[in-house]
């Protein structure tokens, strides 16, 4: 038998004008090598793997090179130059299925790459200046999207602007009294200067005949006589500061304790009244305790001891200022000063120093009124002292109101729930601030 000619190269026949197929001499369809060749050649040629886009919005804005085509095509082009079979088409799918040799990549001198534009032009100043349009698309739309996130993010900051400072002297700038432009430098010399008014908080250690309860029993009876004769309110405050800094340097017996309040109430007196209490009010006050003499003995003692030293920043100082911060009402101002005088009467206060006191005061007053806590960026500014500062001393005084009305020493409970304070004491202790500190 004859061989098949079908897969021999050299053989060719007249292709038929109407279709792809011919009949040779044998009987046998093939398959019109010429014009098929050029059919797949031209497929060939035209069909190739598009690169993957960048992106979904981007364009190329620059038409494929040979070179592109060549590198971003999956699968090489493989030359045809022979009729496809089914063994042909075969061999074929197997070598598709064998690992893509390594393109040369190396440009076409037909298609010169930008590489090769740089190389062989220099660059000048015009290519430098890109223009926007030659920024791909999708650069441009990413550009725009982070514009649009900052400016929702400035917006965002521009909502949540913390708390302003409020300027609390702007109402006196036309009151020659306030003294606005050397009111800061006025509190800052006070802060300084208030820590040469504290004692030291152990200093009853020392006397040998009188103890802290003693002390607390001789300011209540105070408080009651300072309310009484209806005296300034710096009165007081500068009276218990006299008593305290006199008996941490002075020996003082049991006997003479009551000679050494009324004396410094005196003292006071001249320093803060404009009418002073004469010394025969004090001897009446006092039961006749003590003489005239024994009085004005005890009051060159003092001021000696003290190096007339009287000049001392006292709460009252810094409760005014802090009031003002607060933007308090009278409600307000007459339970801080509640709280204030009820601290007075306690020992233990005498650890803290008068403005961290005064600024308790005021935040224990607030909680007290509103039943949360509350304390405004002008009230921390002012008084220097934030909550957390605040809180182990504000805590004490609630503790204070809570047994107020009980035990012995009774006579700031009974100043304050008069109706000329507006029944101050009679207000519900902020206990909530105690429940926070237990476990």
């Amino acid at each position: 038998m004859a061989g098949s000619d079908e897969n021999n190269p050299d053989v060719t026949g007249r292709a038929n004008p109407h279709g792809s197929l011919r009949v040779d001499g044998g009987g046998k369809f093939v398959v019109g090598a010429g014009q098929n060749r050029r059919a797949l050649s031209n497929i060939n040629g035209n069909v190739r793997a598009a690169p993957p886009p960048l992106h979904p919005c981007a364009v190329l804005k620059r038409g494929l090179t040979e070179t592109d085509a060549v590198l971003n095509c999956k699968v090489p082009p493989i030359p045809i130059h022979r009729p496809i079979t089914r063994k042909f088409a075969a061999q074929l799918a197997d070598k598709q299925q064998q690992p893509v040799p390594e393109i040369d990549r190396k440009p076409l001198q037909s298609a010169p790459t930008r590489k090769d534009s740089i190389d062989h032009h220099p660059i000048t100043e015009e290519d430098d200046s890109m223009d926007e349009s030659a920024v791909p698309m999708f650069v441009q739309h990413t550009k725009a999207m982070l514009d649009e996130i900052d400016k929702m993010e400035e917006v965002e900051m521009e909502d949540i602007e913390e708390e302003p400072v409020m300027d609390i002297d702007s109402c006196d700038k036309k009151n020659q009294l306030a003294v606005v432009e050397y009111i800061d430098d006025l509190y800052a010399c006070y802060r300084r200067a208030e820590v040469s008014g504290c004692v030291p908080p152990n200093y009853m250690a020392h006397q040998a005949d009188i103890n802290e309860r003693m002390r607390g029993i001789l300011i209540d009876w105070l408080i009651e006589v300072h309310y009484k004769f209806e005296l300034m309110e710096e009165t007081l405050y500068l009276t218990v500061n006299l008593i305290d800094r006199f008996l941490a340097v002075q020996s003082v017996v049991r006997k003479k304790l009551q000679l050494v309040g009324v004396t410094a109430m005196l003292i006071a007196c001249k320093y803060e009244e404009v009418s002073v209490p004469i010394v025969d009010d004090l001897i009446l006050i006092s039961d006749k305790a003590y003489s005239r003499k024994e009085i004005l003995d005890m009051e060159k003692l003092m001021v000696n001891t003290l190096q007339f030293n009287l000049s001392v920043p006292t709460l009252y100082v810094f409760m005014r200022r802090f009031l003002k911060a607060a933007q308090s009402d009278r409600e307000l101002e007459l339970l801080s000063f509640f709280m204030v005088e009820l601290c007075l009467v306690e020992y233990e206060m005498l650890k803290y120093k008068p403005s961290l006191m005064a600024a308790a005061a005021v935040f224990t007053a607030q909680c007290t009124i509103n039943g949360f806590k509350e304390w405004s960026k002008t009230s921390e500014w002012h008084t220097g002292y934030s909550q957390e500062q605040l809180l182990e001393c504000s805590r004490l005084m609630v503790e204070f109101h809570e047994k107020a009305g009980t035990g012995k020493l009774t006579g700031v409970h009974r100043k304050y729930s008069t109706s000329k304070f507006g029944y101050a004491a009679r207000s519900e202790p902020a206990s909530f601030l105690l429940e926070e500190e237990r476990p």
